[in-house]
C-alpha cells in the first residue's frame, strides 16, 4: 500500500507542475490579455482539480494504512493466498445472467440513441435477467 501512496503523491505533484506550467504558459503566450482574462480557466481548473483528486486519494490511502496497523497480506511478497480474508462472498463463475444483464443495458442505451422503440425491450430483458440472476440458486442443477 505504501507504493500506491507514493504513486498517488507523484501523480498529484505531476498535475501541480503541469497545471502551473499550463497557466504560466498561457499568460506568457497572450500578453495583451490582462487580469482574469489572461488565465485560461478551463484547463487550469481541470489540471488543479486532478491534483486535488490525486492528493485526496493519497491522503485516504495514508489514513487507511495507518488505521490498519501494518501491511496487508496482499502487499507482502512472501504471503500465501490463505493469509488474506478467505470470505469474499459467493460468486457464480458459470452464470450467464450478468452477460444478459449487460446486453439489456446495451439495448436500452442503443434505444436511447437510435430509436425509442428499443427502450421497453431493454427494460423487459433487464427484468428477466435480474430475476434470473437472483433466483439462479433456487432452480436447476445448482438449487439449494
Amino acid at each position: 500500500m505504501r507504493s500506491n501512496i507514493v504513486l498517488w503523491w507523484i501523480l498529484a505533484g505531476f498535475f501541480f507542475l503541469v497545471g502551473t506550467g499550463y497557466t504560466v504558459w498561457h499568460i506568457l503566450a497572450y500578453p495583451e490579455l490582462t487580469g482574469a482574462m489572461s488565465v485560461e480557466w478551463v484547463g487550469t481548473v481541470a489540471l488543479f482539480f486532478g491534483m486535488f483528486m490525486s492528493a485526496m486519494v493519497a491522503v485516504y490511502l495514508q489514513r487507511t494504512h495507518k488505521a490498519q496497523g501494518g501491511e496487508l497480506p496482499e502487499d507482502i511478497l512472501t504471503a500465501d493466498i490463505d493469509d488474506g480474508d478467505p470470505e469474499l462472498g459467493e460468486f457464480s463463475p458459470w452464470s450467464w445472467w450478468p452477460l444478459v444483464l449487460a446486453g439489456s443495458a446495451a439495448i436500452f442505451l442503443i434505444g436511447m440513441a437510435v430509436g425509442h422503440f428499443l427502450l421497453p425491450i431493454g427494460v423487459a430483458i433487464f427484468a428477466v435477467a435480474i430475476v434470473g440472476w437472483v433466483y439462479e440458486y433456487y432452480r436447476g442443477h445448482f438449487a439449494r
